[in-house]
């Protein structure tokens, strides 16, 4: 993880400026400094105008508080980007990013939460006046390289360090952390580094999820009618659970799951809570997941953590228990959720075997 938060704004900028003057020539083509509070909403103009290929490193130090709680978002989850008012929205993984412009147009930047996003193109599917319960902010360094963006970054790096800021982007890009065939990352989310396939004992294949401090909510698509006895079928492995606290408030909601997406835009979601009963069910805390989420717990507590449970509900029963109302005609997608930023913890767990099996067929999932 990165040791930025020790690292102050003015700090960050000047340890910068130390050291970017010292770069042989032919290696930046410009570079500038930004600072994004954390109160407003998207879109800040940065007054830079990309070109298609265009070779760009973002550096940010910094965080969002929700006023009055301990939450605080960093820069990886905070800073999204945009290319043109009608770009398509992305953002790193790490509070280092490197990216080549695939269109030409002004570079916006957005500080994210509390908002969430309604279109690709970056329109708020919340009020603006949400941003007044954030403080803080963003410092940016924006560095367009002449040069490959990893050249770059060494060469950068012999001249000196900003914490671990430019060596920690020099490992994403050396290193990158490869999904699991057939899976993506939630896109109003965004990407993260804690999904990926691995070997499990007496296991075909598996999922290993490493949460730190993050979000991720990985998704495959899956088309299955939702009839009476249909089931969801998985194993998994929990080792490390992100919370000791009861998951169900939005300050505590650190956990690890499994989860089901249906057709109406409803999913129900299954997790090993830290302390809440076996068959607790609840809507999410988190106030934009409110009306689409679902909470069940089938396992709790510290007993057969780092052991192998196989697991099966059915879902259509469990939706008629918890959700209730006119039932979704389809089963569109599974989930693996992992979230730790709220108490900034970590958790560690693998899945196997996830299936959906009715009376008529089984359909292998991973």
């Amino acid at each position: 993880m990165n040791d930025t938060a020790t690292i102050e704004h003015e700090e960050f900028q000047s340890r910068f400026e130390r050291i970017l003057p010292g770069l042989p020539e032919g290696i930046v083509q410009d570079y500038a400094f930004f600072k994004v509070s954390s109160d407003k909403a998207p879109w800040f103009d940065t007054g830079i105008d990309l070109r298609t290929g265009d070779q760009v490193t973002s550096f940010a130090v910094g965080g969002t508080e929700l006023k009055g709680t301990p939450i605080r978002f960093g820069p990886y989850f905070q800073l999204w980007f945009r290319v043109g008012v009608d770009g398509e929205i992305f953002r790193g993984t790490r509070d280092t990013h490197s990216f080549k412009a695939e269109r030409s147009g002004r570079l916006y930047f957005a500080s994210y939460f509390p908002g969430e996003w309604s279109t690709k193109t970056g329109d708020l599917g919340t009020p603006t006046d949400v941003y007044e319960l954030a403080e803080g902010g963003l410092s940016v360094l924006l560095i367009r390289w002449r040069t490959d963006p990893l050249k770059g970054l060494k060469s950068l790096a012999a001249l000196g360090a900003v914490g671990d800021l430019i060596t920690t982007e020099i490992d994403r890009l050396t290193s990158p952390v490869i999904l699991p065939k057939g899976w993506s990352y939630l896109w109003f989310v965004g990407p993260a580094e804690i999904y990926r396939a691995c070997q499990a004992p007496q296991r075909e294949h598996a999922i290993c999820c490493h949460t730190r401090s993050d979000v991720g909510l990985l998704q495959k698509p899956v088309s299955l009618p939702l009839k009476p006895n249909t089931r969801l079928c998985w194993s998994w492995k929990m080792d490390l659970l992100p919370s000791t606290a009861r998951e169900d408030t939005l300050p505590t909601h650190d956990y690890m799951s499994i989860a089901v997406e249906f057709d109406n835009g409803q999913d129900i979601t299954y997790y090993w809570s830290a302390a809440l009963p076996v068959g607790t069910a609840y809507r999410c805390p988190i106030p934009t997941w409110k009306a689409r989420e679902t909470h069940v717990v089938i396992r709790s507590g510290s007993e057969g953590l780092g052991e192998w449970f196989d697991e099966e509900r059915d879902i259509y029963r469990d939706y008629v228990a918890t959700i209730g109302g006119s039932m979704p005609a389809n089963i569109v997608q599974v989930w693996l959720i992992a979230v730790s930023f709220f108490q900034r913890t970590e958790g560690k767990c693998q899945y196997s075997d996830i299936a959906f099996v009715n009376d008529e067929q089984a359909m292998r999932v991973y």
